[in-house]
């Protein structure tokens, strides 16, 4: 994911959740609606998360330093782990309690109108925004589902964009059902139980980003298909064959690559670190994400003794 594509899906969901959540916290004031106050939240939260993830990619492009000599490239990991942190505490958390004090405590709506209109605008602003983060995503996507890419993606913005915007648009849905079933039944309880559905969901989508995440910010290896390829990239010219090897995710783009290669007997320590040169030279080409390179000379001491 280059720079460019990954704030442009950012800044699209910042610009269409600040104007939500503005236009939601109006319609709360004028209706009352317990649905459209946790909406509001919903999409504050969203707006900070936005914030947020921008900041993590300022931190992270920070130079190497000597307490960081890897860098910060996890910068955008932690910053994304809190997103999903805030989304579950300040969004699912508090839309769950003003659902169930909705109930208990029902009151008409004012003005539903209003929020019923705020809504409509507010679905074709997070399509856009939802739009614009698939359009992002689609490249780095491949031939994945939906959800393999946002399990197995190590670039955090657009997964959690993803999310975000999907949970925000199905949320959007709820309110308006709430809304409308408390207009149509004169009860105000509908619009509570809209409320607690909306915190359920955020609390799902919330759990899912803390656990894909977290597996980032701990450190995740490169998947079958690119280990595939480093092997392949090693093993040619005098290296017969890769003994044993680790990768990790330093940051979206930076991957560390560690390998024990064995290499053809009786080489001159010149030739030795010509091979090496050269296989870090070829996984390079292979796999441009490969930007820490370690590589160990040996033997093959299983190969035959004829070998």
């Amino acid at each position: 994911m280059s720079a460019g594509n990954g704030t442009r899906a950012i800044v699209a969901a910042l610009a269409a959740n600040a104007g939500i959540a503005v236009a939601k916290f109006i319609g709360f004031l004028v209706t009352g609606s317990s649905s459209m106050l946790a909406e509001a939240v919903h999409s504050l939260a969203d707006t900070s998360n936005q914030g947020l993830l921008l900041l993590g990619k300022k931190r992270a492009a920070r130079p190497a330093d000597a307490a960081h000599p890897f860098g910060f490239g996890r910068d955008r990991f932690f910053y994304s782990f809190v997103v999903a942190l805030l989304l579950f505490s300040l969004g699912s958390m508090f839309a769950l309690y003003e659902g169930i004090h909705k109930i208990g405590h029902p009151e008409p709506l004012s003005s539903p109108v209003v929020a019923i209109v705020i809504l409509g605008v507010a679905i074709l602003l997070e399509g856009y925004s939802f739009r614009t983060a698939i359009q992002e995503s689609r490249p780095l996507k491949g031939d994945r589902t939906w959800w393999r890419f946002i399990r197995e993606a190590t670039e955090p913005e657009l997964p959690v964009v993803l999310l975000e915007d999907f949970g925000a648009l199905i949320g959007l849905v709820l309110a308006m059902f709430g809304v409308v079933l408390a207009v149509v039944t004169g009860n105000g309880v509908w619009d509570g139980i809209g409320t607690i559905c909306i915190g359920v969901l955020l609390g799902i989508i919330a759990v899912i980003l803390i656990i894909e995440m977290k597996s980032l910010l701990i450190g995740e290896g490169a998947d079958s298909g690119t280990l595939a390829n480093i092997r392949g990239a090693l093993e040619a010219g005098r290296v017969e064959r890769v003994l044993h090897i680790q990768t990790q995710y330093l940051g979206p783009d930076e991957l560390l690559v560690a390998a024990k290669i064995a290499l053809t007997s009786g080489l001159a320590v010149e030739d030795v670190a010509r091979a090496i040169d050269d296989a870090e030279r070829r996984v390079r080409a292979t796999v441009p994400n490969a930007k820490f390179i370690y590589l160990e000379p040996d033997l093959d001491r299983t190969a035959p003794a004829s070998r």
